[in-house]
């Protein structure tokens, strides 16, 4: 099987995400995170630029991890200026990283116009950059920045700057789509139009500004490429970078390209959701293989032809990448979603049985009083635990109140009272938040947490409310749904009631319920 080499650049790149700051602890977390998975470069970041990342390189210096090596990013010599003097390229060798990623122009548009030298000066740039690095360190990669806007532009000079790396002695060549505006055939085309010119091993490094990074990702691997460079869930400045959870996936699945263990290829999902937990940032449940709703099927004509062969409505196995299968319970689904929950649970239960046929009807009901499971797995899970008597309580609320006030100088405060016990130890907790729903989430978790300490793990990351009756006016009932993370998964709960703190209040106890009942598995 090929091997195709996977380069990280979420520590760099993605930290360049509208909204993600990462602390030097962060950044050591996802490390070993990726490390875990199995990748072969992460890009730590860029040691000549600010002081965070001066002191990761610290912190690995000299240390050896399971299987990927650590990189510094850095560009090449400024402009007449001599690689011993430069600031930059003698940061990238104290960072006492064993492999070294440069970029440098490419496009002689940003020759002229932004670092404002001339194109055979440039050339020298680059080629005394990677053989001065070379001297010194194991591996040097050189990232060729807008390579393929370059090449349309001036296709001769474009190439002139690729080969100074290669004669310079660098280990790889990368074709950076930088603008991310190249069409997948454009790729392919230069790169098969050019590889014969190269003897070194050659690396892709697309941005998403067209949602066209993993394709282009794929037409670069090929036509040849086989380094390919990305973030996990697609982070990254503007649109993002190609998502290398994505681009994994399908060189290992659909390609068959060995490029993580086989056996590591299980904690895709787990990864990514520890990414996004350490990066506050949603994944989409519509994410190819790592989504919510990946592998989810509703309509009962799909749920259906999946019981007799899981082949009809699903590409690949979802357990390959450590997601699973959902059956969503709604309407159009029938009885089955029931019964897989059933059979999930070690229960069998015949779709025609009088138990079967009382479930659905309970479940109708619920939905007819403005329950949507579909859109609340968690708490669908939890219905079912209830219904089928599997279920234990791991607590029990004495009583709550919260209430809301606006002072004279416009602030205004929120505090909630929980009063609950666990095995008979009765726990109390007084808690201000952002409003009245924040502060019973952290009242309640702070009741429970001496005795469950991993609720620690979880929190609240969206929250949306939808009156259901209109014209019902400030009487109609509302849905509340809550959608809460760990570092390994996301699940959605919901609560219904005329009283928004109490439909609040179901669906975030549900949430609590679920995290600890999972947790017990």
């Amino acid at each position: 099987m090929q091997k195709i080499t996977i380069y990280d650049t979420t520590l760099r790149d993605g930290s360049q995400t509208e909204g993600v700051s990462y602390t030097v602890n962060d950044k050591i977390k996802i490390t070993h995170k990726l490390d875990e998975l199995g990748v072969h470069y992460i890009e730590g970041g860029w040691p000549g630029s600010n002081p965070k990342d001066k002191e990761y390189f610290k912190h690995f210096k000299g240390k050896k991890l399971k299987s990927a090596r650590v990189t510094a990013f850095g560009s090449t010599r400024r402009a007449k200026v001599k690689c011993a003097e430069d600031a930059n390229i003698r940061a990238l060798i104290q960072s006492g990283a064993e492999t070294i990623c440069i970029f440098g122009k490419t496009w002689d548009l940003h020759v002229t116009d932004v670092i404002k030298t001339t194109l055979d000066e440039n050339l020298r740039m680059i080629g005394d950059s990677v053989a001065y690095l070379k001297k010194r360190r194991a591996r040097v990669f050189y990232d060729a920045e807008h390579f393929f806007d370059g090449y349309k532009n001036n296709p001769e000079y474009a190439l002139k700057t690729v080969l100074a790396a290669q004669e310079a002695g660098a280990d790889c060549i990368i074709f950076c789509d930088t603008n991310g505006g190249t069409l997948p055939f454009e790729v392919y085309e230069i790169i098969t139009g050019i590889r014969q010119h190269f003897h070194v091993d050659l690396g892709i490094h697309c941005h998403h500004d067209l949602e066209l990074g993993v394709a282009n990702s794929i037409a670069a691997v090929r036509a040849g490429c086989v380094h390919v460079q990305g973030t996990f869930n697609g982070l990254g400045e503007r649109c993002g970078n190609a998502n290398l959870a994505t681009v994994i996936g399908i060189l290992q699945t659909k390609l068959k390209l060995d490029c993580v263990p086989k056996s590591s290829l299980k904690k895709l999902m787990e990864t990514c959701y520890f990414i996004s937990e350490i990066s506050n940032s949603l994944i989409p449940n519509n994410a190819a293989f790592v989504g919510h709703s990946a592998f989810a099927h509703k309509g009962g004509v799909h749920i259906d032809a999946m019981m007799k062969n899981p082949l009809a409505y699903e590409h690949v196995n979802p357990e390959l990448v450590g997601n699973h299968r959902r059956f969503i319970t709604s309407e159009l689904a029938g009885k089955m979603p029931i019964v897989k929950k059933a059979e999930q649970m070690n229960i069998q239960l015949d779709k025609k049985s009088p138990q079967a046929r009382k479930l659905m009807k309970n479940l109708q009901d619920m939905e007819h009083g403005g329950y949507q499971f579909e859109a609340a797995d968690a708490s669908f899970e939890l219905f079912m635990t209830r219904q089928l008597k599997k279920y234990k309580p791991f607590y029990k609320i004495e009583t709550f109140r919260t209430y809301s006030e606006k002072r004279l100088d416009g602030r205004i405060f929120a505090e909630a009272i929980v009063r609950l016990s666990v095995e008979g130890k009765e726990q109390f907790a007084a808690v201000q938040g952002d409003g009245p729903v924040d502060a019973l989430d952290k009242a309640l978790r702070q009741a429970l947490n001496p005795f469950y300490p991993s609720l620690k793990e979880m929190h609240l990351v969206d929250y949306k409310v939808r009156v259901l009756d209109s014209k019902e006016g400030a009487g109609a009932k509302v849905r509340v749904l809550i959608e809460s993370q760990d570092d390994h998964d996301s699940w959605t709960t919901v609560g219904v009631h005329e009283n928004i703190i109490e439909a609040s209040w179901e669906a975030l106890t549900d949430a609590i319920e679920y995290k600890l009942l999972k947790d017990k598995k």
